[in-house]
């Protein structure tokens, strides 16, 4: 394993980060996290972080790498990354990365898609209708020129749906038509590829339970803390899925019980975009987990695919 690299994706929640601990212990290797929001100092709860316990047994790389004020770029989390694979490497171990990010694993995978150009005057605009409506508003527009990007774009990332109606009013061609060449046949990098899924009946179960659990252990206190900073969160920071509901519910907009079920929501919506970009991912091994799956099960598997023959 020294000379190969180990990627294990699956949407949130699908159990990927208990599987990266338990066989970074088992191969003696590190973890990259690749994970647009857990590089955020202090965003811990509503991200899913490790626990503090874990990374005492497991070094972790690109958490906690960026603070909440600022902004964070596929750009950055390459060159840390690829930072961290030659610092892991070094020392003579595996590597383990594990995310859900879609943008930020193929970019990993594949490099980074360019597209057209940036245009100040369209941005300005596109932020401008955002503000007279809604990002939603927005989203809908998207999903009218560009189906397949909206798909896959969250409702809440502004950034990335500003970037595919920007693209649009550019060239009068969906983002999806540009990004189709970005789909290469193997990845780059000598990584071998870990999917998890579930039926999907079950990972709503599982989504539900997680977000129970994260409001039990103190959400709402973490955003609080968050909010009063001396410096403001980023845009893209509070865009999060739990911060942005529960800064919602602190503002007076929905109660604490209708900001729960829109995390809940929100998540669902998020893993089907997360299903949606994984299917064009090649070379993946996919893992068909049963409901009663144990997770020692699950390293078992894991373990006899990566034993070099």
């Amino acid at each position: 394993m020294a000379k190969n690299r180990l990627l294990i994706l699956g949407v949130t929640a699908s159990g990927k980060g208990r599987l990266a601990f338990e066989l970074a212990k088992k191969i003696d290797a590190e973890i990259i996290s690749i994970d647009s929001m857990k590089v955020y100092r202090r965003m811990d709860i509503g991200t899913a972080k490790p626990s503090k316990e874990a990374q005492k047994q497991i070094n972790y790389h690109l958490l906690d790498v960026a603070e909440p004020s600022e902004s964070f770029s596929v750009d950055r989390f390459l060159s840390l990354a690829d930072t961290a694979v030659k610092e892991i490497e070094s020392k003579g171990k595996p590597v383990i990365a594990v995310g859900g990010s879609a943008m930020y694993i193929k970019a990993l995978l594949y490099g980074i898609f360019e597209g057209p150009g940036t245009n100040e005057q369209i941005r300005k605009q596109l932020k401008e209708r955002i503000k007279q409506t809604s990002l939603e508003e927005l989203h809908k527009q998207l999903a009218a020129v560009d189906p397949d990007a909206a798909e896959r774009i969250h409702l809440n990332d502004e950034k990335r749906i500003i970037r595919a109606l920007e693209v649009y009013e550019l060239t009068g061609k969906p983002i999806s038509s540009f990004q189709q060449q970005f789909d290469l046949p193997a990845p780059k990098g000598n990584w071998k590829i870990i999917g998890l899924r579930r039926e999907k009946s079950e990972e709503s179960r599982r989504i539900n339970a997680r977000v129970k659990k994260m409001i039990e252990e103190g959400l709402v206190d973490e955003v609080k803390s968050l909010l009063a900073e001396e410096k403001p969160m980023s845009d893209q920071a509070k865009s999060a899925i739990g911060y942005a509901e529960i800064i919602n519910h602190l503002q007076g907009k929905e109660t604490l019980e209708k900001a729960i079920e829109s995390i809940k929501i929100n998540t669902r919506r998020f893993a089907k975009s997360q299903r949606t970009w994984f299917k064009t991912f090649k070379n993946v091994n996919w893992f068909d987990l049963a409901n009663d799956e144990t997770p020692e099960s699950i390293l078992a598997k894991a373990k006899a695919l990566i034993v070099d023959k």
